[in-house]
């Protein structure tokens, strides 16, 4: 069996199929043997982090999605300077970063907290997860002007080859997620083909974005292998291939699953 790893889901969510301890037994009978819960606010990072205490096949990220830029970053501190409590399995900081399309909280106030979080990212020696849409110039400013850090991941990558090669240029990784397989994103399919081997990560962001044909229905951590089917059919490569790499790729994006 292959073996994969989800690089970004919120299998917490209460919109997972059978919950979270049935969607982390389908995604591990599918081959799944690592998910990262992603927090996108002080109480889904400490829900995150609860679960990844109790559920060895799941690590933590402790973050502020730039919907709620608006709450600051104070409780994220404490949650990252507390000891127990799922500390220890946090892998990363995120998902962070700008929203443009949605714009639910104001963009100045999005920059100054997407800054901060870099800056604990760098504070705590914790790789960075971003969420960009329809705002990659000021995403590649503002990770220019206070240095990436060391490892940092583009998730749900949208953009097209451009977008993708400047990730790429700054030593950032890709992670791809269903819309791969939406007939509607060419722009990510050739993303996704040209992407360096050792740059490729794949993800559910369950439950939202399942891929085809999952369409319509909740997304859960076990279709990450239908993501991965779809990149190795963009990329023209075994998916024996693709799990491999991205399930050794997450490894090095994200040095606190290996522990």
């Amino acid at each position: 069996m292959n073996h994969w790893t989800d690089t970004h889901c919120h299998v917490d969510d209460e919109r997972i199929p059978g919950g979270a301890d049935a969607a982390i037994d389908a995604a591990v009978e599918a081959g799944v043997r690592r998910m990262i819960c992603v927090g996108t606010d002080a109480d889904r990072s400490r829900r995150a982090m609860a679960l990844a205490a109790r559920r060895p096949e799941v690590w933590a990220t402790i973050g502020l999605h730039p919907h709620d830029a608006v709450y600051g970053v104070d409780d994220l501190e404490r949650l990252l300077s507390a000891e127990g409590s799922g500390r220890d399995r946090v892998v990363a900081i995120g998902e962070c970063g700008l929203d443009y399309y949605y714009d639910h909280s104001p963009r100045d106030v999005q920059r100054t907290v997407f800054a901060a979080q870099i800056a604990l990212a760098h504070r705590f020696a914790l790789p960075l997860v971003i969420h960009t849409r329809d705002a990659w110039d000021d995403t590649f400013d503002i990770l220019d002007a206070e240095g990436l850090p060391e490892r940092t991941v583009f998730h749900c990558f949208t953009g097209g080859p451009a977008e993708a090669a400047a990730a790429v240029e700054r030593g950032a990784w890709l992670s791809f997620s269903g819309i791969v397989s939406f007939p509607s994103a060419t722009d990510v399919r050739l993303a996704a083909a040209e992407c360096p081997a050792d740059r490729l990560l794949v993800e559910t962001d369950s439950p939202y974005l399942a891929p085809v044909p999952h369409r319509g229905r909740p997304n859960q951590p076990a279709l990450v292998t239908a993501v991965g089917a779809a990149v190795a059919t963009v990329r023209d490569e075994p998916v024996e291939r693709i799990a491999e790499l991205t399930d050794t790729n997450a490894t090095f994006a994200f040095p606190g699953l290996a522990s």
